[in-house]
């Protein structure tokens, strides 16, 4: 039978909220009295499935009970059994719910998230396939009511997408999609291949969370801002003025470039959010700098440098090499529907943090 986990030190932390509310200054910082009110709830929560666990074992042990004074042969006997694996599948659903109460939460993952695709190696097909990507994640985020805005676009020739920008807003985005940072490969027959060869191109995805500006202080003078003509489709004001926003920050050497609006005032805005975003990612992967090794031991989540995920067209196959998922639904994963994929990684990434947890 499950062991109840130890919740002791969730209960004295408890505690310690329970008299910080209690304190008629709590709300003047009302982001930090919203994130301590979350953090008091869902230790309340967790003290309640103790209960309840508790509860669950006494069943147990009395549908035993009744179990051992059945006799060999009795119909009774199967109903005796059945309750007892009925309440051991109940004990393991509430252990599991406590442990994932225990886990501490990644504090990015309610935000929303600013998503950028690049074409990497294999020319023309490399920015076929990253458009296709940005296709996949908009239908993905369409079918979640999340909202998508386009921050920056640089298209190739062929009608794909060299590099695009977006941001996508929502409950829980960052959360569902932290996990598609890295090398999408994909092989497949191009249309302009005229002998039928696969051909292997490559996209790079990173997904940053969106940063507010008490996240990330950046200085006016750590700026250089330069104007200019946007070029490329987008209407004739585009064209004709300078509406275009490069933005240099000068300590990380950071550059930004937005051009998609017409307005000046909204491509810096744009790019603002942008560079944001990057920075606040940059300081947080130099804060779990020091717990690299574990990081690489959570089934290499956020190593955007190696290969997580080989798209074979011609077999019909998806894999993700990181957890050794294959799905055999390419035409529909394209169209959206990465659910089951997202669900198979957070699982794996929950089952890591257990351990850690031991």
């Amino acid at each position: 039978m499950a062991d109840i986990p130890d919740i002791a030190k969730f209960k004295g932390r408890y505690a310690e909220l329970e008299s910080q509310i209690a304190n008629p200054n709590f709300y003047a910082d009302r982001r930090a009295a919203a994130a301590l009110s979350k953090e008091q709830q869902k230790i309340r929560a967790l003290i309640a499935r103790e209960e309840q666990m508790k509860k669950a074992m006494a069943d147990v042990e009395s549908a035993k009970v009744v179990l051992g004074d059945i006799a060999a042969g009795d119909d009774l006997r199967e109903l005796a059994r059945q309750e007892v694996e009925d309440g051991l599948k109940i004990l393991e659903r509430i252990r599991r719910e406590m442990l994932m109460l225990m886990i501490p939460p990644d504090p990015s993952d309610s935000r929303n998230t600013v998503f950028e695709i690049r074409a990497g190696t294999g020319g023309d097909e490399a920015s076929l396939f990253a458009g296709d990507l940005h296709r996949m994640y908009t239908k993905f985020a369409e079918s979640m009511g999340w909202k998508i805005e386009i921050m920056s676009t640089s298209m190739s020739d062929t009608g794909g997408m060299k590099e695009v920008i977006f941001l996508i807003s929502g409950e829980d985005v960052y959360k569902s999609l932290k996990f598609e940072s890295g090398v999408h490969r994909v092989q497949r027959v191009p249309a302009t291949e005229a002998n039928g060869r696969i051909h292997t191109s490559a996209a790079t995805v990173a997904v940053l969370p969106e940063a507010e500006e008490v996240d990330v202080i950046i200085s006016p003078e750590d700026l250089e801002i330069s104007v200019c003509r946007a070029s490329g489709p987008g209407g004739q004001g585009v064209n004709t003025t300078d509406s275009a926003v490069q933005i240099c920050h000068k300590p990380s050497g950071m550059t930004v470039y937005c051009a998609d609006e017409r307005s000046q005032q909204k491509n810096k805005a744009r790019a603002m959010k942008v560079l944001r975003a990057r920075l606040l990612q940059q300081k947080e992967e130099e804060e779990r700098a020091k717990y690299a090794q574990t990081r690489r031991d959570q089934v290499g989540f956020g190593d955007r440098s190696e290969r997580i995920r080989t798209y074979n067209f011609p077999q019909n196959r998806l894999t993700d090499h990181r957890i050794g998922l294959t799905l055999h639904s390419l035409p529909q994963i394209m169209d959206g529907e990465i659910g089951e994929l997202i669900d198979a990684l957070q699982r794996a990434d929950f089952e890591s943090k257990v351990k850690n947890l031991k």
